[in-house]
């Protein structure tokens, strides 16, 4: 990989936080389109079900669209994000406060959990997050991850699936692989967003050594993995 690719990668890659900072107060938009609906509607139910009488870890919690239903059943939920803009949208949420927490926290570098110590987090979510993980970050991301949980804890990803006439379409595709779309804020202004869509082979080979009871669901526009560490 060129050393100009690579400054390329990281720009777009530091730039996507101001993004979504920028983006706080529209992002859930998104959510708002009515074909959507019942496969939003399937997720509720079924992250309600995943997390009940869960310590949950969240990484890059986002304006915490999905944290009402997630939470409801959760005996303690931790969200996380890089930026205090979306975590503040997060914050107006009817959520039960003497269970659920936020703190500041970059994606690739948590350290909620000091080395040595036991986890008290046996469940983790990112929700509509790893699409947005360099392909050549993806094994370091999700190790660093594991690293804050308990044994045998249960992993949740979620995100979108690709769907063309409907999906923001794939701009770009650099030398490693990495798709990145042009997006569009209210205020005219244009962004690169590194966005890719994994495959079930993909997170398997990525997963072996390290979890268990793998389950992979797809529906019209999100996919979902669940698995246990090993």
């Amino acid at each position: 990989m060129a050393s100009s690719e690579i400054s390329a990668e990281r720009s777009t890659t530091e730039q996507m936080p101001r993004y979504y900072a920028q983006r706080a107060r529209e992002y859930e938009q998104v959510f708002d389109r009515p074909h959507r609906q019942a496969d939003i509607t399937t997720l509720k139910r079924w992250l309600g079900e995943q997390f009940r009488a869960r310590h949950v870890l969240e990484v890059a919690t986002g304006t915490g669209f999905w944290l009402p239903a997630a939470t409801a059943g959760a005996l303690s939920w931790q969200g996380t994000d890089i930026n205090a803009e979306v975590l503040e949208v997060a914050k107006s949420k009817p959520l039960d406060f003497d269970k659920v927490s936020f703190r500041l926290a970059d994606a690739y570098a948590l350290d909620l959990v000091p080395a040595g110590h036991a986890s008290p987090f046996d469940a983790a979510f990112a929700g509509l997050w790893f699409s947005h993980v360099p392909m050549l970050r993806r094994a370091g991301w999700l190790a660093q991850l594991h690293a804050q949980l308990a044994p045998g804890a249960l992993v949740v990803l979620m995100d979108n699936r690709f769907v063309a006439g409907d999906s923001t379409p794939i701009a770009r595709v650099d030398a490693e692989g990495n798709g990145y779309q042009v997006r569009s804020l209210s205020d005219g202004s244009q962004h690169e967003v590194m966005k890719n869509f994994p495959t079930l082979e993909q997170m398997q080979a990525l997963l072996a050594p390290q979890a268990q009871d793998i389950e992979w669901q797809e529906l019209d526009y999100f996919w979902t993995l669940k698995y246990r560490l090993r």
